[in-house]
């Protein structure tokens, strides 16, 4: 079997070669966001650089690259991954380290690539593609007047009664919880993970959650596929919701969904690419890499969905053409999460944090939810 799949892999690789001629090929998530990826730069890399710039769909993970270059038959050049797969596959050769400020170009003012970051990479293999956001929405029909506006308030079931649906596991829900209990963020959400982190604070998160989900004036409806929270506010079934702020601009503007977002105590969360070694293409990638995250062409992707450029100066961009989005109607900057108006109380999930503690606050997590 072992040496069967070696043989397919190869004669895949074979045939990618015949048929592409070499062409850059791009490991993503497909979808909306593949496809925000393909319109708003890889094809106007591709045509800038006169190279081919192929996109595939995977399931995520580092188990597809470690099964092509076992096989001695790597078809891909470039991978859309999380934090931690850069990290795991950095530190098991699988990707290119960077010299951010030779690799990747300044920004249009000059400031250099390392600095134009938003914030930083989680290894030398990563360089950011996207920032989103886990926020939250409400119905607007059903409040008379003023509806939420802070992370406080998607807890205040005595103003704001009715059922809130959230995340179906504690990442997220327990920064919130905490935030909305009086801690302060710090600095990118530090002093929440330094509470989460000191003894008693995972317990005092899961208390508000809980007291939350078992007030009369509240209750906890659990989702767990993005499409869930704007569903459930549009069928009435919950007054608030938390989720991904992709999946509630793409019912409130693609749909004209009666929800509105609430940016306070928002979650930022990531994209980044990772350049393969050893890939077909490798000199070509890399040339592609620099083009696709540079500050013109990031900012691109945001006229095909609501996720943020990685470079703090793609947003100058998007400021100066809008309307941006591709409706021609739509202004982008209310909607980008790392805009100055939506990051006045963040926090930056911690990936660290979650693969270090998730085994111990998944299981209290899960004790949680069956006492409720």
């Amino acid at each position: 079997m072992k040496k069967l799949s070696k043989l397919l892999l190869t004669l895949s690789f074979a045939f990618s070669i015949t048929s592409s001629a070499f062409a850059v090929t791009v490991a993503s998530w497909g979808g909306a966001y593949t496809e925000s990826q393909k319109l708003g730069y890889g094809d106007p890399t591709a045509k800038a650089l006169g190279i081919d710039i192929n996109w595939v769909d995977y399931s995520g993970g580092l188990s597809e690259i470690k099964a092509q270059k076992e096989a001695g038959a790597i078809t891909w050049d470039i991978i859309d991954l999380f934090a931690f797969d850069t990290i795991n596959g950095c530190d098991e050769g699988l990707f290119v380290k960077f010299d951010f400020d030779k690799d990747f170009p300044a920004a249009p003012d000059g400031t250099p690539a390392s600095e134009d970051f938003f914030t930083g990479m989680p290894s030398e293999c990563a360089v950011g593609n996207i920032l989103y956001s886990w926020n939250y929405a409400y119905d607007t029909r059903a409040f008379s007047g003023k509806g939420p506006k802070t992370i406080k308030d998607f807890f205040n079931t005595k103003r704001f009664p009715g059922k809130r649906a959230i995340y179906n596991s504690a990442l997220t829900n327990l920064e919130i919880a905490l935030a909305a209990d009086g801690v302060k963020m710090g600095k990118g959400g530090e002093l929440i993970y330094r509470k989460l982190e000191a003894d008693g604070g995972i317990d005092r998160a899961m208390n508000k959650i809980k007291k939350l989900c078992t007030d009369p004036n509240g209750g906890c409806v659990f989702w767990s596929a993005g499409a869930q929270p704007p569903e459930l506010l549009v069928a009435g079934e919950v007054v608030m919701a938390t989720g991904w702020n992709g999946r509630f601009f793409n019912a409130e503007i693609g749909e004209g969904a009666p929800i509105k977002q609430v940016w306070d105590g928002q979650g930022l969360d990531y994209e980044y690419f990772a350049l393969v070694k050893g890939g077909p293409d490798e000199a070509n990638a890399k040339k592609a890499l620099a083009m696709m995250t540079n500050t013109e062409m990031l900012a691109g992707s945001a006229k095909y969905i609501a996720y943020a450029p990685w470079r703090k100066s793609s947003l100058e961009i998007i400021k100066a053409g809008e309307p941006w989005y591709k409706d021609g109607k739509t202004e982008m900057m209310p909607q980008m999460p790392t805009a100055p108006a939506n990051t006045k109380n963040y926090f930056l999930v911690d990936p660290f944090f979650w693969a270090d503690n998730n085994t111990e606050i998944s299981e209290k997590w899960e004790a949680m939810k069956a006492g409720l």
